[in-house]
């Protein structure tokens, strides 16, 4: 006999819109509770399903069902228990059906859904006269093929009610239908049902088409600048070439006039090659997601492998993060490596323990299944302990051993010249709106349904799309990036990846083409704002706390992952220039 689980009770305001018309423009984020946190039948030995990492980390908290489901045997008006509810059970009971609650059950890993009960609003003008009312049986229709079961569907009975309007005790019997069909579906093929139910349209050629019109017009843009990009660059190789055939008293301009300068060591290294390191490792994990969702690993409904895929790389690509922050911060004659790594290891992971404890703390006072169990703090705390840090030092020691000299095609002079002042449009901001601006654009399409899957319990199953969109995504990120790394250089501005401005009351630093390069990710964090009041209905605040905070980690995370591969195209860039021409 296949066992039987349920999942959670979810909240979700728009929950009915999501079901009955599949393709909905608004989605919500579900709160998730314990399916007996209400006063259903409780069978007499609650068995709970142990799970794996990522099935906790996704919020399941499966428990067996009170009702038997013996492989083709049916059964008619079954009844699970006769209970008199009490005056707050049929409170609580009203309250699930008035915000719209549903309950989410497992049969042989084949997920099904199914409300609490039904308001009724039919003539009713003043929301005072509204009736509530309990579905009290549940109908299972399961289909197999040979000994395999292949589909499982569940519905209410809507002329099984229990009135719970008024606040007064009740007699309620709980009952249940099981029906056996055969069906040709093969086994291999019973999945296909939950990935034509996703999020995406009915018509995959014009998802297709859209992210494909969009990709095409990022495309045409990125090439047309880097077309005058080259042309510009050709004319200034022709004109510094003329220049050293001429006489040797004619004053440099431009790019080549900073030579000395453009490769000076910046101030606060250590924080540049942590945010390095930590971009590196989180382009790494995205990487290995990337290919573990091509091959079908991430399928539907193979619950909690995103979730324990992403803390098992995170953890074993660490010593990415450290070789790489060690390596780079001693190539610019760092000192202390040591507390480098440190900055290194809590960059990313420091804000998102901060979110997490906070956000943990809420779950925990709602009483939500998003509170994570103390056992399974403890088990991530030891992967940190015992994979993520050694892997980070032993990163480290292998990135500080085998540092080069840093490759600079030009000797930098003793003392910087001065930077001419420059127009508001070269200024920090400015420039970051132009660098995010343009490969936002190129993933704008897709956003929608990966919030959808995330925060709306859809299923996203097409990643070829996804995949197409973060090569382009990184693509358009390091050409935006090297574009105005060029006009900062040509206004003769060396100070191209930090600027320190001490004139005002706190200092500020600003990583000019990693702030351009990551400038994405505060894009995508306005998107949340607009998502958040456009496209959601979310409301109170653990949704709102839950939206937000874990979206600044995300998002803070694409700014680390963006930010880097924009200064490594700058700096391949920069390079490459000044390695083109002769400099004194």
């Amino acid at each position: 006999m296949a066992e039987f689980f349920v999942a959670a009770v979810a909240i979700s305001l728009l929950v009915i819109c999501s079901l009955t018309q599949v393709r909905s423009d608004g989605s919500d984020h579900s709160e998730t509770y314990r399916y007996f946190d209400l006063p259903f039948c409780v069978p007499d030995h609650v068995k709970e399903k142990k799970e794996a990492l990522g099935e906790v980390l996704n919020g399941d908290r499966l428990v067996s069902a009170p009702y038997k489901i013996d492989f083709l045997v049916d059964r008619d008006s079954e009844i699970v228990c006769t209970k008199k509810l009490t005056k707050d059970e049929v409170v609580q009971f009203r309250s699930a059906v008035t915000r719209d609650y549903y309950f989410q059950m497992y049969y042989d890993d084949l997920p099904l859904w199914g409300f609490l009960g039904k308001v009724d609003k039919e003539g009713k003008a003043d929301p005072r006269d509204y009736k509530y009312y309990l579905f009290r049986r549940l109908y299972f229709e399961i289909f197999y093929n040979k000994d395999r079961v292949i589909e499982i569907n569940a519905r209410t009975d809507p002329s099984s009610l229990i009135d719970v309007t008024e606040d007064k005790e009740i007699d309620a019997d709980f009952m249940y239908t099981v029906k056996w069909k055969a069906t040709e579906t093969t086994f291999e093929k019973r999945m296909e049902k939950y990935s034509q139910s996703s999020s995406l349209p009915h018509h995959l050629e014009i998802h297709w088409f859209s992210i494909i019109n969009s990709c095409v017009t990022v495309l045409l843009l990125t090439g047309f600048l880097a077309t005058i990009l080259m042309r510009v660059l050709k004319n200034d190789f022709v004109k510094y070439a003329n220049d050293e055939e001429a006489a040797d008293d004619q004053e440099e301009t431009g790019w080549k006039y900073i030579h000395g300068d453009v490769f000076r060591f910046p101030k606060y290294k250590s924080l540049l090659a942590a945010a390095l390191g930590s971009g590196t490792q989180l382009f790494t994990l995205t990487t290995f997601i990337f290919i573990l969702a091509l091959v079908g690993v991430f399928y539907p409904y193979n619950r909690g492998a995103l979730f324990t895929a992403l803390v098992v790389i995170y953890a074993l690509t660490s010593g990415i993060a450290g070789y790489t922050a060690a390596n780079f911060y001693c190539q610019l004659e760092g000192i202390n490596w040591v507390r480098n790594l440190l900055l290194t290891g809590c960059l990313f992971c420091g804000p998102l323990l901060l979110t997490f404890c906070f956000l943990n703390t809420v779950a925990i006072f709602y009483s939500a299944t998003a509170a994570l169990p103390v056992g399974t703090i403890a088990v991530i705390l030891l992967i940190w302990t015992l994979v993520t840090s050694p892997l980070l030092v032993l990163g480290g020691i292998a990135g500080k051993n085998s540092k080069a000299e840093f490759q600079a095609p030009v000797r930098t002079t003793k003392y910087p010249r001065e930077i001419p002042l420059s127009p508001w449009y070269r200024g920090t901001l400015p420039q970051m709106a132009m660098a995010g601006f343009l490969p936002f654009s190129a993933i704008y399409i897709e956003l929608y349904y990966i919030f959808a899957s995330v925060w709306g319990h859809r299923i996203y199953t097409i990643y070829s799309i996804l995949f197409v969109v973060f090569i382009i995504l990184v693509i358009v990120t390091a050409f935006i990036t090297v574009a105005l790394t060029y006009f900062q250089l040509a206004a003769e501005d060396h100070e191209w990846w930090w600027r320190y401005v001490c004139s005002l009351p706190v200092p500020i630093i600003s990583a000019l083409s990693f702030l351009c390069g990551g400038s994405t990710g505060i894009f995508i964090y306005a998107y949340c704002l607009y998502y958040y009041h456009a496209r959601s209905d979310m409301s109170g605040f653990m949704q709102t706390s839950f939206f937000f905070g874990y979206m600044a980690c995300i998002c803070y995370g694409f700014f680390l992952m963006l930010g880097t591969i924009g200064f490594r195209a700058s700096l391949f860039f920069v390079r490459h220039i000044y390695r083109s021409i002769k400099c004194e």
